[in-house]
């Protein structure tokens, strides 16, 4: 079975509420922040990893609850391709739903945009 969940962030949005140091704290794990200190220009990343949040909060049917945002965290390979880690509670509700997760970020000057597609894996148990 495939799930699905998308959002868009106004860059402009996330860049006001990082004002805020207590924002970056609650939404952003110390990996994606030690990313968006590498960037010149962080606000689009932010605003695209803010995104993928919301997304996977759809693609997984609960909505931002029962985690905390920081627990689910973008991050890069080698080629600079994101995916999704999970700590915390939110390793649990994945644990448990058995997902595995395909993540897609794109921007533009203004909006950011998330696709997460959330697979169930294949059971052992037959």
């Amino acid at each position: 079975m495939l799930f699905t969940g998308i959002d868009l962030t106004e860059i402009e949005r996330i860049k006001k509420s990082c004002q805020n140091p207590r924002f970056i704290a609650r939404v952003f794990s110390a990996a994606e922040q030690e990313y968006f200190a590498s960037k010149p220009n962080p606000y689009p990343s932010m605003a695209a990893a803010f995104a993928a949040k919301e997304a996977f909060s759809k693609a997984i049917g609960t909505g931002i609850r029962d985690f905390a945002l920081t627990e689910v965290s973008v991050e890069h390979d080698l080629l600079g391709a994101p995916y999704l880690t999970f700590s915390g509670n939110a390793a649990e509700i994945v644990r448990k739903k058995n997902l595995s997760f395909s993540l897609s970020l794109t921007h533009t000057d203004t909006i950011a945009a998330a696709f997460v597609v959330a697979m169930e894996k294949e059971s052992n148990a037959k």
